[in-house]
């Protein structure tokens, strides 16, 4: 499954990009300390969904790049199994932008 974030961001925030595409605050680096709570989030889904049933996540992956003057966050999850993992996605994608936007 993937799912995407967007978050429209002012001009300041694109200039504070380092030559390594991170943004980094005195709280540490944003995305990847967004990527962590995506993942995070993630494994997480089925306690903040309500009747979301836990699943064994095989992989995730949360990309953060910017585009003009928005970040996009897309996260992949996938699973072998008989159900999908969209709301993982969604949930990783979703928390990951909170983050950034923290």
């Amino acid at each position: 499954a993937h799912a995407r974030a967007v978050l429209a961001v002012p001009p300041a925030v694109v200039a504070a990009l380092d030559p390594a595409g991170e943004i980094r605050t005195p709280k540490g680096p944003v995305f990847a300390t967004a990527v962590v709570a995506g993942t995070m989030a993630v494994k997480q889904t089925s306690s903040l969904i309500p009747f979301c049933h836990p699943l064994s996540i095989e992989s995730c992956d949360i990309h953060i790049g910017l585009q003009d003057a928005d970040v996009l966050i897309d996260c992949h999850c996938t699973l072998h199994g008989k159900t999908g993992v969209e709301m993982e996605a969604m949930t990783g994608a979703s928390v990951a932008a909170l983050t950034v936007y923290d």
